[in-house]
């Protein structure tokens, strides 16, 4: 009879636990969809920034503080002749954080038509190679996808020695993994202060706001970040706006084989 009992309850416990799962599950999904019905109806008759319209390839980037995204608006938007081509996709942090929106918006980009890329934000006082670990665990490149991206903003109590090491591990790293040489982003006045003409051989992804015409640097630059209050159709808050310097033939021959 004792032996009964304990039956029932672990059933009763196993019952309750598999119920409170689904319900969680439930909740969960009712949160994403909501989120993503929002984003549906989020339409903008302009971009709300002023577009540097003398280059022919736009594109954006995007994180979990983006929050739901329906990328079907987003790649439908356009205003005059101007429309989004690519995302640049966060996909992980440091050694063991990936976004948590990432694998979402890297399979519902492409489905909408936009070419993808994704992104690594570096911490400086984190091993290089661990983090470009990190990268490979979570991001599986396909041909047609931007090469990857490094993402260097701040130096986190490292020193510019110590971090040039660990930045030079990561980009060696990922290009003997993927066969691709990966590309740095950074704003302007770090990248003269701390990184410099010893990573002059990578493409630059320059942040710099409040330019008419391109980034205020003197090296070569292959796509500029030059706006991060802009508004797009499918996302509710405000994006970063990018251009890529060339026309669409070399964007094209920019893109992994």
């Amino acid at each position: 009879m004792a032996k009964r009992k304990g039956y029932k309850k672990w059933r009763l416990g196993l019952i309750l636990f598999i119920a409170l799962g689904l319900l969680t599950l439930g909740i969960l999904y009712t949160i994403e969809w909501l989120q993503l019905r929002k984003a549906r109806f989020v339409k903008y008759k302009e971009f709300g920034i002023a577009i540097p319209e003398q280059y022919a390839v736009h594109g954006i980037d995007v994180s979990r503080y983006q929050q739901m995204i329906a990328w079907d608006a987003v790649k439908e938007m356009r205003v005059k002749n101007i429309s989004i081509k690519f995302a640049f996709i966060k996909a992980t942090e440091g050694i063991g954080n990936a976004d948590p929106q990432f694998r979402r918006n890297w399979k519902k980009s492409k489905a909408a038509g936009l070419i993808r890329g994704a992104y690594h934000f570096f911490i400086a006082s984190k091993d290089g190679m661990m983090q470009a670990q990190n990268f490979i665990d979570n991001v599986d490149l396909q041909p047609g996808d931007l090469p990857p991206v490094l993402d260097i903003e701040q130096l986190n109590g490292s020193t510019g020695a110590a971090l040039k090491k660990e930045v030079k591990q990561w980009l060696i790293t990922i290009e003997n993994y993927y066969g691709v040489t990966p590309i740095i982003y950074t704003n302007v006045g770090f990248y003269k202060q701390y990184l410099g003409s010893e990573f002059d051989k990578y493409m630059l992804w320059a942040a710099h706001y409040y330019e008419y015409n391109q980034p205020r640097i003197s090296r070569n630059w292959s796509f500029w970040q030059h706006s991060e209050e802009g508004r797009v159709n499918g996302i509710i808050s405000k994006v970063d706006f990018n251009v890529f310097n060339g026309d669409s033939t070399a964007f094209i021959d920019l893109l992994i084989d």
